[in-house]
């Protein structure tokens, strides 16, 4: 095949009311599903935070992947691999490798031990309000730095969609985003999210599919010759197709793509909106087999994701997308132009907008998931948990359940002994502290409202952000996850020695060194695509700082507990373990 040179590729203003009116279904369709979902649900905080616990492991294995194939997948990945070739294809693997640490270490053992959040697993033997706080308070961190990627990536998708690049144009698109996800959480809750991602899950990989099917027919399954025009009309020639084109050109570099891939590697793990899907099923199996799903699923949709992005270049070339967007983030849109016709054709319009339209419906779906999880952690975990006293157990709750492999076993004896399920249940009322308990409907409104303000702050901080790659923001979410949740949950649920203060002091000791460094790094100010690019006080040389707070959230953890005036409770380690490993006790 003839290498040709690519066309320009823009959607002509004549198909632009196409391109709006499918937009526009995609949001008639998720507020209909949020307001069916609402009127189904109740008011207790089970249903608001879970959905009632009764999703199957394929439904949630749909809601999981959804929740995980966000803006930064679609557009953000592709995009890289269409500008940096193989070091993007290396970025895409951190994603897909992280499912593993989540079905080794936390799936199963989340679900068994925890009630709603991330504080919850904490605080089954750690007792303490300070404990939840840090936990909540780490959580509506990360899910901010979430929140602006995908935001982020829906001001550059109606930009292009609308043919222009103004900054009105993008300023209003994340507002609106910004309205809808609060309307999605504070109506529909957990269980309209959940349905919103299911669908939307279907819709991006069969979106995917489509593309990746044309784009196979149009060079006749030659991967070889695909590769090749990749390479041709990537202005970088064979080293397109070589390591270090983004992340090779220094030992600072490198070190910067090693940081982001610990980060990717062990992030997800961390993620307060995945961690909380697992908590809408019934059980620890239904999690397990939740998780497999999930990993069928974004394992096919990584390996699309790199045939796009080589495909983008092959025949639209690296500068007619930087052109269309700096960071890459409308690569699969424009590559959907030219699939399906070429500029000015109605089928290539046609495709255009349909693709364009299904990576709105994904950023829709993961802002509205991350903002039900950082309003979960601040109503649950700090207003109820850690300022007013603790959460009330659920009303008409269905009393514990032996969930051994998933096994429910009402009537079964317990494996714990007496004395400990005596200690078990004045906890619950009581919150293990002697704190009072918070009315559930009196929690749940504090987590509308919650949404609303986090809402709020994710659309301004949203504007600062515009012009950095989507997929890149949510690397830096990916190593605050990893330096202060994942350390905590690790040695709560592993090492029998931890300690509050280990706790709190793992969490901040991830959280604080991270969100410094990001502050101080290249993705702030020094370089001409920082949020501040006319300033420079830039002293950290890294983009992403995994490598440095990781670390020291790990350590944090241990020097806290080596330091701690009180030791370890063994018998409320010993009550983890059981729930943790065998279900007993599991809500």
């Amino acid at each position: 095949m003839r290498a040709a040179t690519p066309p320009p590729v823009a959607p002509t203003g004549d198909h632009h009311g196409l391109a709006v009116v499918l937009f526009a279904v995609v949001v008639l369709v998720t507020l209909a599903i949020t307001f069916w979902a609402g009127r189904r649900g109740g008011g207790a905080a089970e249903d608001f935070y879970a959905g009632g616990r009764d999703f199957t492991p394929l439904q949630n294995g749909f809601a999981l992947s959804g929740d995980y194939l966000s803006a930064a997948s679609f557009l953000g990945v592709a995009g890289l691999i269409a500008l940096y070739g193989y070091d993007g294809v290396l970025y895409s693997i951190g994603f897909l490798v992280a499912w593993l640490v989540v079905l080794m270490l936390v799936a199963e053992l989340v679900r068994n031990a925890g009630r709603y959040t991330l504080a919850d697993v904490l605080a089954l033997r750690l007792r303490r309000r300070k404990v939840r706080a840090a936990a909540g308070g780490a959580s509506v961190v990360v899910t901010l730095f979430y929140l602006v990627a995908q935001m982020v990536g829906a001001g550059s998708l109606v930009a292009l969609l609308l043919g222009t690049n103004s900054a009105q144009a993008r300023t209003w698109t994340i507002v609106a985003v910004g309205g809808l996800m609060i309307v999605y959480v504070t109506i529909g809750g957990m269980r309209a999210t959940t349905w919103i991602q299911i669908v939307k899950a279907f819709l991006l990989v069969a979106g995917s599919v489509v593309l990746t099917v044309l784009l196979a027919v149009r060079f006749h399954g030659d991967v070889a010759e695909l590769m090749r025009q990749a390479a041709q009309h990537s202005g970088a020639g064979q080293r397109y197709l070589e390591p270090g084109l983004k992340y090779g050109k220094s030992f600072t570099s490198r070190l910067d793509f090693f940081s982001l891939g610990l980060a990717l590697v062990l992030g997800t793990a961390g993620l307060p909106h995945i961690l909380s899907r697992f908590y809408t099923v019934p059980t620890a199996r239904a999690a397990r087999r939740s998780t497999m799903w999930a990993i069928g699923l974004v394992g096919g949709f990584y390996l699309m994701a790199i045939a796009l992005g080589l495909g983008a270049t092959a025949l639209i070339g690296s500068a007619e997308v930087r052109q269309a967007n700096s960071a890459g983030n409308t690569a699969v849109p424009l590559l959907a132009l030219v699939l399906g016709g070429g500029n000015g054709s109605t089928g290539g319009v046609v495709l255009f907008a349909l693709i364009s339209a299904i990576a709105f419906a994904t950023i829709l779906a993961v802002v509205a998931g991350l903002t039900l999880a950082s309003s979960a952690a601040f109503a649950h975990d700090i207003w109820a948990g850690a300022w007013r006293g603790r959460p009330r157990g659920p009303r008409g709750s269905r009393g514990t359940r032996d969930s051994h492999d998933g096994r429910g076993a009402r009537g079964r004896r317990s494996v714990v002994p007496a004395s400990r399920r005596a200690r078990a249940e004045a906890d619950a009322r009581t919150g293990g502290d002697g704190a009072p308990t918070v009315a559930e409907h009196d929690e749940v409104l504090v987590a509308r409202i919650a949404a609303v303000g986090i809402g709020a702050v994710a659309i301004v901080l949203s504007l600062f952000a515009q012009q950095l790659n989507v997929a890149f923001l949510v690397g830096l979410a990916f190593a605050v996850a990893a330096s202060a949740n994942l350390p905590v949950l690790l040695y709560s649920l592993f090492w029998r020695r931890f300690t509050a203060r280990g706790a709190v002091w793992s969490v901040y000791g991830g959280l604080i060194p991270a969100v410094v460094l990001v502050t101080f790094s290249p993705v702030v100010s020094g370089t001409k695509v920082a949020l501040f690019p006319g300033m420079d006080f830039h002293w950290f040389p890294l983009e992403n700082p995994g490598v440095v707070s990781i670390p020291l959230g790990f350590l944090a953890g241990w020097i806290g507990t080596l330091t701690s005036p009180e030791p370890a409770d063994p018998d409320r380690y010993a009550e983890l373990e059981v729930r943790a490993l065998t279900g007993a006790g599991a809500v």
